[in-house]
């Protein structure tokens, strides 16, 4: 859409895809068609590139760009072909006209793009860009507790692919790709390059019918040998600062570099440890703290070899797309630990500059909620609570044993209470590497504060589940029935008298204890679950501030373009356009259609926390969980590989070693920068080729 639309004479250059399909790159103005055909020839117009204009060219599917036609030609119009194309364009339509006489039984499609700027990385794509990595062949196991689950999951979705494999089979309109199905990607590669070849060729365009320079003036003779003297001056320092100076610093931060890599390397090392067998959870599985230092630790041992990576693009043409979602990934990255550490800074200097009042706050809390709370609780449950008569001497034992448990924890959290306000500095100071970390620490406080809730709790499960195993058992013997194990069924059973009178009495003492175990078992699964939606709440934002697509957001508002999601066809209706006909030949009726990228869907840019959500929503609310919970069966917490499989997407399924990264710093790049295309690459001066040169914008 950026070509021109007066009426100067020029030619079509680009690639002829097949007999009747051709791709405009450029269009050269004031030039005549033979000569651009015998520098095209010669290689004049492919000079002065930066890299190798045949890798380019390669990506196209083409070994070189070829003349296509003419636009505006003065000369009288010749009988149509397949040879020269013939373009008209005018100031009042948007839209170039194709000629075409009536009597060539033909019709015409012309689709019209607007050009992707490759230095701000846009580009087309028939898929939406992935801003996670693919490395990942192995998806995050379920917990023990739900892998049957997880199996007859993957099953049905399985067996429900196969399905619609089978549904494509027996299509009543079944046809192979036809061949422009199939150069589609070829297509939109010569849409993606057409920036830097159409520069290329603005750029050379001043080579066609070059004159001989004359002789410099004075004057001129004067200004050029003060620029000459400047220019020299500038060598003499820049050889300097690249012969004594650059090498000694780029060693420095090597070693620092490399020397940080190794203490990360052991660090990691450590939280990844497993004492005993290889099932044992790791430090980074059981701490909130250590999983924040693994991911901060593997993202510092990844952005080396990000970087280099992007520097590496720069050596190539800006139109190979390749690194581009890995740049997107890099700057994600940098962004969120920058936001992260400004976050961090203002809420730890608050932390610090208010340590003791954070200190009885966080006290007064967790006492009155924890330990007094939960000890009022217990003394309600122990007496008749909302008029339901329990088991007085049961229920005066059970609570007894809870009070003299919680007693015992609140004498050893007051061993921590004068130490507290310190406790609360080393958070407020930890806050200077990341609000992240006092999340994640506060989250380790939580789980270490409320230890005794999950101990009551796991002791209320068991008993109540025993009890309601032994009800269930003795149900059965008053009906004269048992089960049988081997064949997993309930059969008839002949009982003594005596063992079924014992078993009537034992019966009916347990069902009627079952209340008074069942309200605490409620109450203390209750808390846990309390605590488990708090400790969630907490994950969720380290998730936002550890894995947020910040700058894939930015970037959507921004520039959709960088973060192409698809391409789509719209017909342009041409019958409303100002045209003069009677200044153009007559011609056959012509098809316009836009070709338009698809940005990349916000949808697709939270997917991930989509599939965290889900996967919570499974492992909590799930049929089987609810079971469990009213079986008094235990219902394990969400493992943390599953919970943190969202962070450790924009990471490398294996990072780095540390003899990779020292190759990939040390190594040098000994490409011919002086002779790309066998011509020196000396910039064109204005004035000085064909009187002007261009500017392509």
């Amino acid at each position: 859409m950026d070509a021109p639309r007066d009426s100067v004479p020029g030619v079509l250059v680009g690639f002829r895809n097949s007999q009747s399909d051709v791709f405009v790159v450029a269009v050269l103005q004031e030039v005549e068609l033979r000569q651009v055909e015998n520098a095209l020839l010669v290689g004049t117009l492919l000079r002065h590139s930066p890299h190798d204009v045949h890798e380019l060219l390669q990506r196209c599917g083409h070994s070189s760009v070829r003349a296509l036609g003419c636009v505006n030609p003065k000369s009288p119009l010749e009988p149509p072909g397949a040879e020269p194309l013939i373009v008209f364009t005018e100031p009042s339509s948007r839209f170039p006209r194709l000629h075409c006489p009536y009597n060539a039984l033909m019709t015409m499609q012309v689709i019209v793009y607007d050009r992707p700027h490759p230095t701000r990385m846009q580009y087309l794509s028939l898929k939406p860009i992935t801003l996670a990595l693919g490395d990942k062949t192995r998806v995050a196991e379920w917990d023990v507790a739900f892998e049957a689950l997880e199996q007859a999951e993957e099953k049905e979705r399985k067996r429900k692919a196969q399905l619609v494999e089978k549904l494509k089979l027996h299509k009543v309109l079944a046809h192979p790709p036809t061949e422009k199905e199939l150069v589609l990607p070829m297509l939109i590669e010569q849409v993606n390059c057409s920036h830097e070849l159409n520069a290329l060729l603005q750029k050379n365009i001043g080579l066609i019918g070059r004159r001989m320079k004359r002789a410099l003036s004075v004057s001129e003779r004067m200004v050029e040998s003060a620029n000459d003297l400047w220019d020299y001056t500038w060598i003499v320092m820049h050889y300097a600062f690249r012969v004594w100076i650059w090498p000694v610093a780029a060693q420095l931060f090597i070693l620092g570099l490399v020397t940080h890599r190794i203490l990360g390397e052991a660090v990691i090392l450590v939280l990844h440890w497993r004492p005993g067998s290889a099932d044992s959870p790791a430090l980074k599985d059981i701490s909130a703290t250590a999983q924040q230092i693994d991911i901060r630790l593997q993202q510092s041992c990844y952005w080396p070899i990000q970087y280099l990576t992007l520097r590496r693009r720069k050596a190539n043409w800006e139109s190979i797309t390749n690194s581009h979602p890995e740049y997107i990934r890099f700057y994600n990255s940098l962004w969120l630990v920058a936001n992260d550490v400004i976050m961090g800074i203002a809420v730890g200097t608050f932390i610090i500059e208010n340590a003791s009042f954070v200190a009885a706050q966080v006290d007064t809390i967790f006492s009155a909620w924890s330990v007094e709370g939960l000890r009022r609780m217990i003394s309600w449950l122990m007496g008749w609570p909302g008029g339901l008569k329990l088991n007085t001497e049961l229920a005066a034992f059970l609570g007894d044993l809870f009070l003299w448990v919680i007693a015992y924890w609140a004498s050893c959290i007051s061993l921590l209470r004068p130490h507290l306000p310190a406790l609360i500095q080393v958070i407020g100071y930890s806050a200077f590497a990341g609000a992240t970390m006092p999340i994640s620490i506060f989250s380790d406080l939580v789980s270490l504060l409320t230890l005794h809730i999950y101990s009551f709790y796991v002791a209320s499960a068991r008993i109540f589940h025993w009890q309601l195993e032994i009800i269930i058992s003795l149900f059965h013997l008053f009906r004269g029935k048992k089960r049988n194990i081997l064949r997993n069924r309930i059969d008839s059973c002949d009982y003594d008298l005596d063992q079924l009178l014992l078993g009537t009495i034992l019966f009916t003492l347990q069902f009627f204890l079952l209340p008074t175990v069942f309200v605490f078992y409620l109450t203390f699964a209750s808390a846990r679950i309390a605590v488990i939606g708090l400790k969630a709440g907490l994950e969720m934002g380290l998730a936002c501030l550890n894995h947020f697509p910040l700058f894939a957001v930015m970037l959507r508002l921004k520039d959709p373009g960088r973060l192409p999601g698809g391409i789509y066809f719209e017909i342009q209706d041409t019958t409303s356009l100002p045209s003069d006909e009677s200044a153009l030949p007559a011609s056959t009726p012509t098809a316009y259609v836009l070709l338009k990228s698809v940005p990349l869907s916000f949808r697709a840019m939270f997917q991930p926390y989509f599939d965290l959500g889900d996967r919570i929503r499974k492992h909590y609310f799930s049929p089987s969980v609810l079971l469990c919970l009213v079986s008094g069966q235990f219902v394990p917490p969400i493992h943390r590989r599953n919970l943190y499989s969202l962070q450790y997407s924009m990471l490398p399924a294996s990072r780095a070693g540390i003899g990779e990264l020292w190759n990939k710093l040390t190594e040098r790049n000994q490409r011919p920068w002086h002779v790309p295309n066998g011509y020196t690459a000396m910039p064109l001066k204005r004035g000085v080729l064909n009187g002007r040169s261009r500017k392509v914008i």
